[in-house]
């Protein structure tokens, strides 16, 4: 099956963490040698490149066509209308997307279906291009884009009418599939395909190796996710004040640093927080591993893919009890969940966890157990039903179906 993958969440040379795990699950479907892809992978655009203009500067480095893993990505640029431009970005990501579609096309790749990710805008932007171009269209929802977005009125009539209007939905977890049912969408027409975790990529290393190769001592946690309100790193933070034996290791980068910063001198813990700032992939498997736990305190996740890698090294997580995260964190083994989303429920759920500390080697078995091979099976026999079905219906029929 040919296949065009669809979102602006999909990794670049000048941010090559964006998304991937868009990119993971597309590789290991790849992999499977039944599917070919490729990808348009939208960008906003904007004139400059000076630091000023923050991520849109950045994104303006991004080149036209790439190449990754040997797959080839298309970098369309889109307006983005900072504050206002939020209704409007459905319909612009998809006008500003037609004319490279139309030259993967005419180049003779005529694709069976478009993969989209992220339900809005990208989701209702490729509605708009499946309608335009002919092809039916999967869109995998994976967290903000259900639990957050549907709270805007425009936003929602347009998220609603891509789900009535796609040949077929995809959810991260069990949770955002349950939500969306709550929204009005008919549950038969949304599949659960959980992501994986990469097994080769994050495995257990020599655990005093790494503690020693990166200055480690004492008991060390690890927090990895972008520095914003919704990750709530100042709650872990506000969690050393009441653990003094803990040292605090935080992987990512974003707007909050420092005031996170601020808050660790305040709170008198400076001293045993460490600001890592961005960690490759390739890189975070060392910190998993030098880790003895690691903590999420995010206020919304889909599917955190995070305590999933932590697992694959060994390394149990403490999470917030929110969306999907229960289905991940699932066992004793794997870690523990928050009795309440606080410092004080950060320092008595990683209590809990010390008190009955698992073997490292029954977390890394616990992650065994979501390797990406049911997943992509999943999305196989997803899209061959959505394209034989193609084949035999036209699209505006298959709408109203």
């Amino acid at each position: 099956m040919k296949l065009l993958t669809f979102s602006s969440l999909f990794p670049n040379t000048v941010k090559p963490s964006h998304g991937i795990f868009v990119e993971t699950r597309l590789r290991y479907l790849l992999a499977s040698g039944k599917a070919e892809s490729k990808v348009v992978a939208p960008v906003p655009w904007f004139p400059s490149q000076h630091p000023r203009f923050g991520d849109y500067a950045a994104f303006s480095k991004v080149p036209r066509h790439e190449e990754r893993y040997g797959i080839a990505v298309s970098h369309p640029r889109y307006l983005v209308i900072p504050k206002i431009g939020m209704t409007a970005a459905p319909w612009l990501m998809a006008q500003a997307c037609k004319r490279e579609i139309g030259r993967i096309l005419d180049e003779g790749y005529d694709f069976d279906a478009i993969d989209a990710h992220y339900f809005y805008p990208d989701g209702v932007a490729a509605v708009m291009l499946g309608k335009y171009f002919n092809k039916p269209v999967v869109i995998t929802a994976r967290g903000t884009d259900i639990n957050l977005i549907p709270q805007y009125a425009l936003p929602r009539r347009q998220l609603m009418w891509a789900a009535h209007n796609a040949a077929g939905m995809v959810t991260v977890c069990n949770a955002l599939r349950e939500e969306m049912m709550g929204l009005g969408i008919p549950g038969d027409r949304i599949v659960a395909l959980r992501n994986g975790v990469d097994l080769q990529r994050f495995q257990p290393m020599d655990r005093q190796a790494a503690r020693a190769s990166l200055g480690i001592d004492g008991f060390t946690v690890v927090s990895v996710g972008v520095l914003d309100p919704r990750k709530a790193h100042d709650l872990t933070i506000g969690a050393l004040a009441l653990m003094p034996d803990v040292k605090l290791l935080i992987a990512g980068i974003g707007p909050e640093r420092k005031r996170l910063e601020a808050q660790a001198e305040r709170l008198g813990v400076a001293d045993r927080v460490t600001f890592l700032g961005a960690v490759a992939q390739t890189e975070l498997k060392h910190y998993y591993n030098a880790a003895d736990a690691m903590i999420l305190a995010s206020s919304r996740e889909g599917w955190a893919n995070v305590l999933l890698e932590s697992m694959a090294c060994g390394t149990p997580v403490v999470a917030s009890n929110v969306w999907g995260t229960p289905e991940v964190v699932a066992a004793p083994e794997a870690g523990v969940l928050m009795r309440e989303r606080t410092s004080p429920g950060i320092a008595e759920a990683l209590g809990r966890l010390r008190a009955n500390y698992p073997d490292h080697a029954a977390t890394r078995r616990y992650a065994e157990g979501f390797s990406w091979d049911a997943t992509t099976e999943g999305q196989l026999q997803l899209f061959g039903r959505i394209i034989e079905g193609g084949r035999r219906l036209p699209l505006q029929q298959r709408a109203v179906a």
